[in-house]
């Protein structure tokens, strides 16, 4: 290696990098201080950051030149503040993520200082949406940890964990039997028979906002298997692959028929995911950045992301013991399952419309998968968040609006992101749709407060159903989670998603003149409100 000997500290000599990097801008200090001839700095932190040199020369420099020399000392000095703190064992992205955290409790602590009800909502951010840094101090809002229900429903017995746990531990829990393949001869046009009105809304798919339940209304309750169908197809991916058609069909139905019947983490929703993964792989600065393969795996990813879902949170799962949380430590739990059970139903002969893949190319597109359905764990919002906001910025700094995405790590995150952003588009479709979707996933979520209380758990905040101000959580989840992640998005795809942002915003206004005059006291939700 080109000066590898030069790298040395004392009588040491520097071999990893990022020693090297600091070994080198150390020495572009001392070189600076020779050349220009100014005085070192006074602050005795930086008194042994450089190698005391003779000057090169005496003659004096003018003035705006000595400037000059102190600011660009000056800068490089904060330069080398920032990377001798830095935590040897953290990312890059990881340093972003730490500053998002504690900007993003700055900010919720004063939004929940506001109202009663924004207190509710700061909770809710932070307990969904922040996964919890290692040494991270306590967050101002504080959020009990004890397992203690209220005074009416007593403390969660073991007797009453232990009925929840009735499937073997030896198995994947929630898969079913398999359906048998129930189409002869011919396809029809979308996979299976639809209503004719359906074509006008399949026509939109490369739409951003096509109305997914008069879809799943029009194909008789198959709005997953129809979307996904056509979007393989019109992509191409059947004749790349080698798909068949039958096999496709049959997996997706069996897929569909996995999905639960919940207000909210449903087919319904898994196809919304799919369609909105097609529409941001069809940005026109990604449009070559991705091969037919990832393509594929993208796709079906948002097609899976949600099934078997039991309509409760990770944390609800590992308050409650829930067998899926001891099957995988606590660790995305939800995530973990639906990636199960997915590729298992994979396994069965009559879904596997994989069959005609190398083995190569199956190991690359589960690995895809694998690490696309874990970035939907909404507590890992801030590390996506900051992966993304380091792309776009390094992306401006180097005066390259070109995205090169050669190595498998860059393609991932950028995939992630998507299926993030994906999975968090609600707020950004027309308001029709965003209201169906706010009253589907409150429903959920009350549900889940209803169950805990009967647990003896505290309820998680947004689940108490008798306690909540829809319309100001609304306002806080678009400022601060959906609307900085898709402006994030915005500067990448630039000039690309700006309908996406203007609808969001549209949104916005329309919930923030909604919000009750008297924000002090949280709005009690009537029996009226919840079938709106």
């Amino acid at each position: 290696i080109q000066n590898f000997e030069n790298f040395r500290h004392g009588d040491d000599l520097i071999v990893t990098p990022f020693a090297q990097l600091l070994a080198s801008l150390r020495n572009v200090r001392s070189n600076l201080i020779s050349i220009s001839n100014i005085q070192n700095s006074d602050d005795s932190r930086h008194a042994n950051r450089s190698t005391k040199r003779p000057p090169l020369h005496n003659t004096p420099l003018p003035d705006d030149v000595v400037q000059c020399a102190h600011d660009t000392l000056e800068e490089l000095d904060w330069c080398l503040d920032q990377l001798e703190t830095i935590q040897t064992h953290r990312s890059v992205s990881e340093m972003a993520s730490s500053k998002f955290r504690k900007m993003l409790n700055k900010e919720l602590s004063h939004f929940a200082e506001s109202s009663k009800s924004g207190t509710q909502v700061s909770k809710f951010l932070i307990t969904t949406y922040m996964d919890k840094e290692e040494d991270e101090p306590s967050i101002e809002i504080e959020v009990p940890t004890e397992v203690q229900g209220p005074s009416t429903s007593g403390p969660m017995t073991l007797s009453i964990l232990k009925k929840a746990q009735t499937a073997a531990m030896n198995k994947i829990s929630g898969v079913r039997k398999l359906r048998a393949p129930s189409h002869d001869g011919q396809l029809p046009e979308y996979g299976v028979n639809c209503a004719r009105e359906i074509a006008v809304h399949m026509q939109r798919l490369d739409d951003w906002g096509p109305d997914v339940f008069k879809i799943d209304e029009l194909s008789k309750n198959h709005s997953l298997t129809v979307i996904t169908f056509t979007l393989l197809r019109q992509r191409n991916l059947f004749k790349t692959f080698e798909i068949h058609p039958s096999t496709l069909v049959t997996y997706l139905l069996n897929l569909e028929h996995h999905y639960r019947n919940n207000h909210y983490h449903n087919f319904i929703h898994a196809a919304d995911v799919a369609q909105s993964m097609h529409v941001l792989l069809m940005s026109p600065v990604l449009t070559e950045v991705f091969s037919d393969l990832e393509v594929l795996a993208a796709i079906f990813a948002g097609a899976i992301h949600d099934v078997d879902h039991p309509g409760f949170t990770n944390q609800y799962l590992i308050n409650s013991n829930n067998e899926l949380a001891i099957m995988y430590n606590d660790e995305s739990v939800l995530e973990q399952h639906h990636l199960a059970v997915a590729f298992k139903l994979l396994q069965d002969s009559n879904c596997d419309f994989l069959a005609n893949l190398s083995r190569k190319q199956r190991l690359q597109f589960r690995k895809i998968v694998i690490d696309m359905v874990l970035a939907t764990d909404m507590s890992k919002h801030m590390s996506l968040l900051a992966d993304l906001k380091t792309m776009v910025e390094a992306k401006k700094v180097a005066g390259n609006n070109v995205i090169v995405l050669d190595k498998y790590n860059d393609k991932i995150q950028v995939l992630q992101s998507m299926i993030h952003l994906a999975d968090l588009s609600n707020p950004t479709k027309p308001i029709e749709l965003y209201q169906q979707w706010n009253q589907r996933i409150m429903e959920e979520y009350w549900r889940q407060g209803d169950k805990e209380k009967e647990l003896g758990l505290e309820i998680s905040p947004m689940c108490d159903r008798g306690n909540v101000t829809i319309e100001k959580s609304q306002v806080g989840f678009i400022d601060y989670i959906v609307h900085p992640l898709y402006e994030t998005w915005a500067d990448l795809v630039y000039p690309d998603a700006q309908n996406i942002l203007d609808q969001l915003e549209e949104n916005r206004e329309w919930y923030q003149s909604r919000i009750p005059e008297e924000p002090e006291t949280a709005r009690t939700v009537t029996e009226e409100d919840e079938h709106k």
